[in-house]
């Protein structure tokens, strides 16, 4: 028998997506604590959208008068579909991400939003008769069990609006799966650094107009250093550094694979809450969070 060559190049390139899919997921689960901290200088949900982009613009700007000097013009159609993108995926999702977050616990949060692998997978089965490979399938209901693990006791705190928070969340969950769905089959055409900056510059709009239709502009500057702090990290590290790593991985590895590897998320907000908003740790999250990792060790198997 003559064994199969599997091409070294292909492997690597494919681990290398992985590996800046699950850096991404880390740091952008970040933002989850990062809110809750600003909660506490009594910020509402317009306040901290509006802030983050407002430090983060300046650097997707750069990056898209770059990247529009130096590449050939787009077709109206590919603006239109940023437009929507940028709309869809970084305004409204986030918007009802951190609306969510007034009502329910970071843990929480986390959970729901991982359910956004389940809905990238139905879109591109449903849409883009993408087959579903039973490694992927394995490595989803292992990640989400040990998920499921890590955050039950947030399920079991209360508050009479965990509800409304649970469904804010989960309509942010369905909203950014259409985005990363749809965004692996543009960032082919233009380009994932391109795509996310134009994207984001038309999300930040969209959070200002927002912002001066509730607020005053003399609001944005009447607030806490602390504020202004948390929001600069937000914005570097929790925006702009992930946005990018992510978008790279999509290239690589394709939404559905980039989206799964995401789940080590909630892992890592496990630890960032223990840290930094004095959650405890169980025995029961410990062996959730084995249980996720062996999810992401299952993906970095696949077969390229």
């Amino acid at each position: 028998m003559t064994a199969i060559a599997i091409d070294p190049s292909r492997r690597q390139a494919f681990l290398g997506g992985l590996l800046l899919a699950i850096v991404g997921a880390i740091f952008f689960s970040a933002k989850a604590i990062v809110a809750k901290l600003m909660y506490r200088y009594q910020v509402d949900a317009v306040m901290v959208l509006t802030l983050r982009m407002v430090f983060a613009f300046p650097m997707f700007l750069a990056v898209a008068i770059w990247k529009a000097r130096s590449e050939p013009p787009l077709a109206r159609a590919d603006y239109l579909r940023i437009t929507v993108l940028g709309l869809l995926g970084y305004y409204l999702s986030s918007f009802l991400d951190f609306l969510g977050l007034q009502y329910i616990s970071a843990g929480l949060e986390r959970l729901i939003l991982f359910l956004t692998p389940s809905f990238v997978m139905l879109i591109a089965f449903a849409f883009f008769k993408r087959r579903v490979g039973w490694i992927e399938w394995t490595a989803l209901a292992v990640s989400y069990f040990g998920t499921v693990l890590v955050l039950l006791h947030d399920l079991n705190a209360g508050g009479s609006n965990v509800i409304l928070g649970s469904v804010l969340v989960l309509a942010s969950a369905f909203t950014y799966s259409i985005y990363l769905i749809s965004s692996g089959e543009l960032v082919r055409r233009v380009g994932a650094i391109r795509l996310v900056a134009y994207a984001m510059c038309v999300s930040t709009v969209a959070c200002m107009v927002q912002f001066f239709v509730l607020r005053t502009p003399a609001e944005l500057f009447a607030q806490a250093a602390g504020v202004y702090q948390l929001s600069l990290f937000n914005a570097v590290f929790c925006t702009v550094l992930p946005v990018f790593l992510t978008m790279v991985a999509v290239a690589r590895i394709g939404a559905p694979t980039a989206a799964q590897a995401g789940l080590v998320g909630p892992v890592s907000t496990l630890f960032m809450g223990a840290a930094l908003l004095d959650e405890p740790i169980t025995g029961i999250q410990l062996v959730g969070t084995a249980l996720v990792l062996s999810g992401i060790w299952l993906l970095s198997r696949k077969k390229v």
